[in-house]
Order: structure tokens, then sequence, then C-alpha cells
């Protein structure tokens, strides 16, 4: 069944094949050992230096996990088809085997949206790169043929959604702890 977007979807997976390489990197980048590698080299080398760095990593991590979670949540309640299960003429760059879930919520858009904003969040214009890997990955998913853009979207508000509650969160928790300590300092 054809959603309104199916016209914005076609604009993008129809993009020339010339920029297949690289959109389909965006799109299928955590299946690849080496980038899974170079991530946990800086995940790691985040959480050992300053204690900014540390807490981004630490709140991007559990961000991700929050964003996935509700990109789950939405593709049991609401269960939507992918592109290619809609449409017999996509363009589906990465196989049809590797999606047999439902396409409601991109989960790859929600996760990088969660990176993106903690880390534009604490580390400023530092920050800044992942927005456009959040971006990019977006519009791979929908180049590859695996989401229609109304599930990117979706996606990158349950990523947002997620890091917003996580670094708030977080805010709200270091406060209380630290509250008792300063009224026992004033005594």
């Amino acid at each position: 069944m054809p959603t309104p977007d199916t016209g914005l979807f076609r604009a993008i997976n129809e993009w020339p094949d010339s920029l297949s390489p690289f959109l389909t990197f965006f799109s299928v980048a955590m299946n690849q050992a080496w980038v899974k590698l170079v991530l946990g080299i800086l995940l790691i080398a985040m959480i050992a230096t300053k204690r900014e760095t540390r807490r981004t990593a630490i709140q991007a991590l559990i961000a991700v996990g929050i964003a996935n979670s509700f990109t789950e949540v939405f593709k049991h309640l609401w269960p939507m088809h992918r592109p290619y299960q809609d449409m017999t003429h996509v363009i589906n760059r990465v196989g049809t085997s590797s999606m047999e879930s439902h396409g409601t919520a991109s989960a790859h858009s929600a996760n990088m949206a969660a990176v993106a904003l903690i880390f534009f969040y604490h580390l400023k214009w530092w920050g800044s790169p992942w927005v456009l890997v959040a971006v990019l990955t977006g519009f791979s998913r929908v180049y590859v043929g695996a989401h229609y853009p109304y599930q990117v979207l979706l996606g990158w508000i349950c990523g947002l959604a997620a890091a917003f509650l996580v670094a708030k969160g977080w805010d709200v928790l270091k406060a209380l702890r630290t509250r008792p300590s300063e009224a026992s300092e004033n005594t």
C-alpha cells in the first residue's frame, strides 16, 4: 500500500547509482567489523579521557539503547511494510533477506539521531559531524530501499526523544545528587 510520501521516496531511491557506494556505506556500516572496531576504540578513548567525554559516551550508549527500544515498540504496535514490500519497482540495494522486520520506524536513523543529539549537546560543535552522519544515515535508508521517508522521520524523532530524555534525566539526577552535599556544607 503506497504511502503519502511515495513520491519523495522515489525521488531519493532513484538518485544516481554513482552514489550507491557512499550511501550504502551509511546504511549498513554497523554490519562491518572494522566500523565496529573504530567506534569501539572511539568509545574507549572517550571513556578513558576527560569526565565530559566519558559522560557523553555513556549517555550516547544509553540513548541508543532507548532509541532502538522505541523503534521496536513502534514496529510491534503499528507494523508497516518496507518500500520493497509495497512496490515491485523499488531499487532494493541491500537485499530483502536482511530486512524481514517491519519498517515502521528506522532504528538506524533513531540510533544515529540519538548519538548526534548527545554529542552535540555536550561537545557543541565537535558533535556536529554526528549530525551529518545522522542525516546521511536517514537518507541512505531511503536510498537503499529499506524505509519510506516518514519511517526515517519517525526514527529520527525516536532518537531525539531518547537523547533528550537521557541528557535531561542525567542533569536531574546530577542535581539531586549534589543538593544534599551542598546543604551539609552550609551547616
